[in-house]
C-alpha cells in the first residue's frame, strides 16, 4: 500500500477531479453481463468484445491517473490510499468499468508481482496490468488437489537458466483470454511438500498449453483446463526463490480470499449502497417482490429484512477487518473470517432468492426465465463457498492461527512429497 504522506492529492481534490472527468470520459452503465462461471448467455465472440472494451476502459482510467490506485508510483501505480480507492468506487457508480481486469489480473496476481517480484519483472509486467495490455489469471488448483494447493503436482525441472514444466491446472476462469498466469509448480519432491514449491509467470498461449474450456450445465465455458507439456520458461521468469513458493503461496492466498477488504481492486457499490439503502441481496429480493405482487406479504418482507441484514453486516465487517489488518491489530490471517461470512451469507441469500422465486425458478418460461436464473443461481450457490479457497480452509486457518486451537492431524507432514500416498494425476 502507498504510504500517507503529506504531499500526496487529498481525496477531497482527487474526488473532484474524478467527478469531472468521469461523465465526459466512462461510458454510463450499460448493464452489460459480467464475467462469472454461472453465466451462460453470451457467444464467444461477445465475450471477446467485452473483453477489449474492458481492455480499452482500463487504459482510459490508466491514462487519466485513475488506475492502480494504491500500487507505488515507480512501477506505474498512483501512490495512494485505500481511502482514495473507496472515494473512487463512491463515484465510479453507474458507469461501466472494467472487473474483468480487476480480480485476478490485480488481486492477486499483480500484488504478488508487486511485492515478490525484482525490480526488472515490476517494470516488465506491472504496468502492462494496469494499462490493461496484459490480462492475468492463476495456474492454481489441479485435477488431484482439490483445495490442497501445496499438494500441486506440476512440475518444473531446472535445465540450466530455463525450467522445463509439465502438468495440469484446473477451474482457471478466463484462461482462453487471458494472456499470462501466475503458476505454483513442484519443484522439489525430496523435501514435505510445503517446502518443495517455486511460483513461475507463464505465457498462456504458446506451444505446449493447450486451455480446455469445460462447459457447465448452464452453457457457461468459462472455466478452463491447461495441459502443459515441456514448456520452457526462463529463470528470469520466477517469482521469489527456488523451493520458497509457500512463502510467496500465503501472501497469495491472502489476496485471494480478500477480495471483499482489498485495497488495490476497484469494487464499484451499488447507487443504493453508497445512499445507505438496501444494498446488495435485499435490494435484489425487493425488486423481485415488486415483480411479483409480494410486497406487502409478511413472510417476503421477513426475506427482504434478513436479506438486508446480513448485506449490512457483511459489508461492515469487512471495513473493520481491512481496517485491523491494514493497522497491525489483526493478523493477514483475519481474511479468513470474511471468506467464511461472505460464502456463508452468499449461500444464505441465494436459498432466499429462490424460495421467493417459488416454482418458477426450478422450471420456467421465456417470460418467466429472470426467476429461473434464481433456480440456476440456487444451485450454484456453493461456488463462493469453494472459489478463492475453501470457507474449510478459511475456518481451520481461523481456529488454528487465530484462535490457537489445536492444529488438524495430517498423514503428509514432515513426510518427502514423494512418498505421499495420493491418487494418480487426471490425465
Amino acid at each position: 500500500m502507498a504510504d500517507t504522506a503529506n504531499d500526496i492529492e487529498t481525496v477531497e481534490e482527487f474526488r473532484r477531479r474524478l467527478r469531472d472527468w468521469l461523465p465526459d470520459n466512462m461510458p454510463r452503465s450499460t448493464g452489460r453481463p459480467q464475467m462469472g462461471s454461472a453465466r451462460g448467455t453470451q457467444s464467444d465472440e461477445e465475450e471477446l468484445e467485452d473483453v477489449a472494451y474492458e481492455r480499452q476502459l482500463q487504459r482510459k482510467l490508466y491514462d487519466a491517473g485513475f488506475a492502480a490506485l494504491c500500487f507505488d508510483k515507480d512501477f506505474g501505480g498512483q501512490g495512494l490510499t485505500p481511502t482514495h480507492q473507496q472515494a473512487f468506487n463512491e463515484e465510479v457508480v453507474g458507469y461501466d468499468y472494467p472487473m474483468r481486469l480487476q480480480v485476478p489480473p490485480f488481486q492477486a496476481c499483480a500484488t504478488v508481482i508487486h511485492e515478490f517480484g525484482t525490480p526488472e519483472q515490476k517494470r516488465a509486467h506491472l504496468p502492462a496490468i494496469f494499462r490493461g495490455d496484459e490480462i492475468w489469471m492463476q495456474f492454481l488448483s489441479e485435477p488431484s488437489g482439490g483445495s490442497d494447493v501445496a499438494g500441486a503436482q506440476t512440475t518444473a525441472v531446472r535445465d540450466g537458466d530455463e525450467w522445463v514444466l509439465n502438468g495440469s491446472k484446473i477451474w482457471t476462469t478466463g484462461a482462453w483470454w487471458s494472456d499470462w498466469a501466475l503458476c505454483l509448480a513442484r519443484t522439489n519432491w525430496d523435501v514435505p511438500k510445503h517446502r518443495g514449491l517455486t511460483v513461475f509467470m507463464v505465457k498462456i498461449h504458446q506451444p505446449g498449453i493447450e486451455v480446455h474450456r469445460i462447459e457447465m450445465l448452464n452453457g457457461s465455458k468459462e472455466f478452463c483446463q491447461e495441459f502443459i507439456t515441456d514448456v520452457r520458461i526462463p529463470d528470469t521468469d520466477r517469482i521469489g526463490e527456488v523451493d520458497q513458493g509457500w512463502t510467496v503461496g500465503t501472501r497469495w492466498m491472502f489476496y485471494e480470499k480478500s477480495l471483499g477488504i482489498s485495497f488495490y481492486v476497484t469494487r464499484p457499490a451499488t447507487r443504493d449502497a453508497v445512499r445507505g439503502v438496501a444494498p446488495g441481496g435485499g435490494r435484489v429480493l425487493i425488486e423481485q417482490a415488486r415483480k411479483l405482487g409480494r410486497l406487502d406479504d409478511p413472510v417476503t418482507r421477513d426475506m427482504i429484512g434478513e436479506a438486508h441484514s446480513l448485506s449490512l453486516v457483511s459489508a461492515e465487517a469487512n471495513k473493520r477487518i481491512a481496517t485491523a489488518i491494514s493497522t497491525g491489530k489483526m493478523s493477514e490471517h483475519g481474511a479468513g473470517l470474511g471468506k467464511v461470512f461472505g460464502g456463508t451469507v452468499g449461500m444464505r441469500i441465494g436459498t432466499l432468492n429462490f424460495q421467493l422465486a417459488g416454482p418458477s425458478a426450478a422450471a420456467w418460461t421465456d417470460d418467466t426465465k429472470p426467476l429461473g436464473d434464481r433456480g440456476v443461481a440456487f444451485l450454484t450457490r456453493q461456488a463462493g463457498m469453494i472459489g478463492g479457497g475453501t470457507v474449510e480452509m478459511s475456518r481451520n486457518v481461523v481456529s488454528e492461527r487465530m484462535l490457537g486451537m489445536p492444529r488438524e492431524r495430517t498423514n503428509d507432514r514432515d513426510v518427502a512429497f514423494r512418498d505421499v500416498p495420493r491418487a494418480a494425476p487426471t490425465k
